[in-house]
């Protein structure tokens, strides 16, 4: 990958929902929610919801680094359900990488090639921090 290439990186999501047995979708997230890339959700809409599920599962995880952990950073956010799993990792300055699968899924393997991914792209997956506009207005009420 290169500088000047696009940044839409659906294909590589696509990439690993596809090496992964039983992986079901993948998104790429800013931290504050919105979905960056994602492959495997029928909708935009459910993709939307994943994002804003994971960006605030990994706020939380952060805030309990912050508290019980001396500041430790998040290495990963792992939700089990009767049905499915549900991973979150950081995946650069300002993004989170989540994943579902299905619950036969390997958790380590899964983990693993998520840490890959993420480790192989990092520079590309980060999301810059949102500029506040000019005349914008810090008051909700306006």
């Amino acid at each position: 990958m290169h500088a000047g290439q696009p940044k839409n990186l659906d294909w590589l999501l696509a990439g690993l929902v596809q090496r992964v047995p039983y992986t079901r979708s993948a998104l790429l997230l800013s931290s504050d929610g919105l979905a960056k890339a994602f492959d495997g959700f029928e909708t935009a809409t459910e993709a939307d919801h994943l994002a804003a599920l994971a960006s605030g599962l990994h706020s939380l995880a952060r805030s309990a680094g912050v508290q019980f952990a001396e500041g430790a950073d998040v290495r990963q956010v792992v939700v089990e359900l009767d049905t499915a799993l549900m991973f979150v990792c950081a995946a650069g300055s300002g993004a989170c990488l989540a994943v579902l699968a299905d619950r036969q899924a390997d958790a380590a393997v899964l983990g693993y090639e998520m840490a890959m991914l993420v480790k192989s792209v990092r520079p590309y997956l980060a999301t810059p921090a949102r500029q506040q506009t000019a005349g914008a207005s810090m008051d909700p009420g306006r």
